[in-house]
């Protein structure tokens, strides 16, 4: 598109012309055999500054469109970290569930030998050893993967190591509101593209107006003799079409780039309509993971921390089932790997609203 620019014409290339007459020697020597001239398109009625005006709007909306790209890729990256760092967390939970598991094996296989565990509880907690030695090995695929694709995204060797991420703390609440809509209607980069495709299709509308009008050439012949190379006359001439046969395909051209830009217009109110929609959807989604993510933190683990403990103390004292151990374990890891989950997915939500805004990172939000 920079080229473009660059490459429109305010002169048009000149005509030369050479040719030669057949007559009597009298009229040659009279009139002139040898002829030659040069014509040359006038830059008349501001079309070659319409045209360049033309080929900088489509400059502005590419250079829009490679802003919006890159934040696309700044948004896409966010969220391959956040995936990154919730796989991380995974594997985490998971290694301290399997090393729970390996401490209350070596608990039941001495409560077993003393005869007071069933080899049903035995069995029943091997099964669980084996699910979670094998979940945590799918669990470190997915984060492998994760890693691969966070490397992709960086243009780095796609199997280059990464340290373990954390999860940020719980970001604080966003509130809809007219300022922050306002904000996304004024800076959405893709808004901004087809607000510059408006303008363009403005420029090429003006463009194609003055298509109609003619083109001017001047031109300049003259004749020698060849009998002694003397000159005999010159001529100047000034030329232009007469749009009156094509007139009919002036107007249909004219009508062609009005309706593209009636169309560009109906884009942007049609994406302003779902930036208004977009805002409001995750805004919701991000005060939904946070009072999710609130309520696994303050109520549910602690409470199932603190179940797990009664539940063990209770078993060991012969007082609760196994059974109650392993339910009790289980809704403490519900609730931790829900808690992961439910940050992760407020900050990938925040980082799609950061696009939506038109901003650089998750601070300028605030």
């Amino acid at each position: 598109a920079a080229a473009l620019v660059g490459a429109v014409r305010t002169w048009e290339d000149p005509m030369i012309q050479l040719g030669g007459m057949a007559a009597r020697e009298e009229m040659r020597a009279d009139e002139g055999d040898l002829i030659y001239g040069v014509e040359q398109k006038l830059p008349l009625f501001g079309k070659p500054g319409l045209a360049r005006g033309a080929a900088r709007a489509e400059l502005s909306t590419e250079m829009a469109n490679a802003a919006y790209l890159f934040q696309v890729l700044r948004r896409d990256l966010a969220r391959a970290v956040f995936r990154t760092a919730l796989a991380d967390e995974v594997v985490i939970i998971g290694q301290q569930d399997l090393a729970w598991l390996e401490r209350i094996t070596r608990t039941m296989d001495d409560r077993y030998r003393a005869g007071e565990a069933t080899l049903v509880e035995v069995l029943q907690l091997q099964n669980e050893r084996s699910k979670r030695a094998t979940q945590l090995e799918n669990d470190r695929d997915r984060l492998t993967h994760e890693r691969v694709s966070l490397n992709r995204l960086l243009n780095r060797d796609l199997l280059s190591p990464w340290p373990i991420l954390e999860l940020p703390p719980l970001a604080g609440p966003v509130i809809y509101s007219e300022k922050l809509l306002d904000f996304a209607l004024k800076y959405e980069p893709k808004s901004e593209v087809l607000r510059r495709q408006v303008r363009q299709a403005e420029a090429n509308v003006a463009l194609t107006r003055r298509q109609r009008l003619p083109n001017l050439s001047a031109g300049l012949e003259a004749r020698n003799y060849t009998g002694n190379g003397s000159f005999r006359q010159g001529i100047l001439m000034f030329s232009l079409p007469v749009p009156w046969v094509n007139s009919g395909k002036y107007r249909e051209d004219i009508r062609r780039d009005e309706a593209r830009l009636k169309a560009a217009e109906a884009d942007l109110a049609d994406y302003q309509l779902s930036v208004r929609e977009e805002v409001h959807l995750l805004t919701v989604k991000i005060d939904a993971a946070r009072r999710e993510a609130l309520l696994y933190r303050d109520q549910i683990i602690p409470r199932s921390e603190s179940a797990l403990e009664s539940a063990r103390a209770g078993w060991e004292s012969n007082r609760n089932t196994f059974r109650d151990v392993l339910d009790a374990r289980r809704m403490l890891l519900d609730g931790r790997l829900m808690h992961a989950r439910a940050v992760a997915e407020q900050y990938q939500m925040l980082s799609d609203l950061v696009l939506c805004c038109g901003l650089g990172d998750l601070e300028a939000l605030e």
